[in-house]
């Protein structure tokens, strides 16, 4: 009868499945002495089974052996091997012990990429890291949403929002895209006290004065501070201009080139006191648009516009609109301010601008200034001193 038996098997499973269900941590042995079927308790993690159970004893465990593991409830005979071995790029974040095998990990900057450890991926400008790695996962790169940026190639840089300008008191120059951040400028009102000149006539008269120093050209680019005046660019000055002119021409290239500096560098001494003794020399003259055009059309060479003379009027305070308009004429003749000044025409100037010009012109040729011109050298000719001995 083979159904009765496959019956008794099934019953027998199911009393074996029950009770281990009961008894999470036993297990069955068939003693082969008695022939009995015993519950025997299994061994806990690390430890394994030396003798099963008996009828008269329970099961008898002992510690796995060195190198050996065993990290869960068992009936096992044997502890397992601890087999891991780290490989290149890994190391061991957990030795092998008798409750571990041992555990590796890729080093910090690597995940485990069928079973090789390779570098996470670095998040390209405009796109930013949404999900760190870790050694198990690579980064998450994802790209910069509108209003945000990353300019760096970077595996944990996240994206930025742009520049808020307005909130900063300043007007929007560029917005900005996904790798680049929004530029702000100052915001010009319609009416500017401090009226801006690419060299103030101090700064001109300071690089007009003649140097008897050899290579002075080639000097002066090493000792000013901040970034340099390119070699390249010192070349094409020195093709564009006479040598007089040179040194004034490399100075203003560099104000540009170190503009938001600038203020900070403090590295002509006396330059302050100059800028207010020329405009001790121009300021209350109460002049109108006409007498500015006089002015103007008094010097020698190409005419600056009444267009320009009415917006240096709006833009400029009374004290600095000769200076601005100077300064204008000079860059629309690529001029000598102080040569212009010279030649002009006073005759048909009103009689206290035109004691104001005169004094002007002594002023800017004065002994004081030659003296911080000396002294101007002195320094730049010692800044430079380093930079030869470093390239020699």
């Amino acid at each position: 009868m083979p159904w009765l038996w496959s019956c008794v098997l099934l019953l027998l499973l199911f009393h074996i499945s029950t009770a281990i269900d009961t008894y999470p941590h036993q297990y069955y042995h068939n003693d082969l002495t008695t022939f009995q079927h015993l519950l025997c308790d299994q061994c806990p993690p690390g430890e394994y089974v030396k003798h099963d159970c008996t009828v008269d004893q329970k099961t008898q465990c002992t510690p796995c052996p060195s190198h050996h593991y065993a990290d869960t409830w068992n009936s096992n005979h044997e502890c397992q091997f601890c087999s891991a071995v780290c490989k290149e790029l890994q190391y061991v974040k957990q030795e092998c012990n008798g409750t571990h095998n041992r555990v590796c990990e890729c080093m910090k900057g690597h995940y485990l990429h069928l079973e090789f450890c390779d570098s996470h991926t670095q998040c390209p400008p405009g796109f930013g890291v949404a999900q760190l790695g870790t050694p198990d996962s690579d980064t998450v790169c994802k790209k910069c949403p509108k209003g945000t940026f990353s300019d760096v190639t970077s595996a944990s840089a996240a994206c930025q929002k742009h520049r808020d300008c307005e909130k900063l008191g300043l007007k929007t120059k560029n917005k900005g895209d996904s790798e680049s951040d929004a530029q702000c400028e100052e915001k010009t009102p319609e009416y500017t006290p401090n009226c801006d000149l690419d060299v103030t006539l101090c700064e001109e008269a300071l690089f007009r004065f003649s140097v008897n120093v050899p290579n002075w050209l080639t000097i002066l680019a090493q000792g000013l501070p901040g970034a340099k005046v390119m070699a390249q660019q010192l070349s094409r000055i020195k093709q564009s201009y006479n040598p007089e002119d040179q040194p004034f021409y490399l100075f203003k290239l560099w104000k540009e080139q170190n503009k938001a500096q600038y203020p900070l560098f403090h590295f002509i001494q006396g330059i302050e006191v100059c800028e207010k003794g020329v405009l001790k020399h121009v300021r209350n003259l109460n002049l109108t648009v006409k007498d500015l055009t006089d002015l103007m059309q008094s010097l020698h060479g190409k005419k600056i516009e009444k267009e320009d003379i009415e917006n240096t009027v709006k833009t400029c305070d009374p004290p600095k609109q000769i200076l601005k308009l100077l300064n204008l004429f000079r860059n629309k003749n690529e001029g000598n301010t102080l040569k212009i000044l010279n030649l002009l025409k006073t005759r048909q100037l009103k009689k206290p601008l035109r004691r104001r010009m005169k004094k002007l012109k002594l002023f800017l040729n004065s002994d004081s200034m030659y003296r911080m011109h000396q002294k101007f050298v002195e320094n730049i000719v010692n800044q430079a001193q380093p930079d030869k001995l470093n390239s020699s």
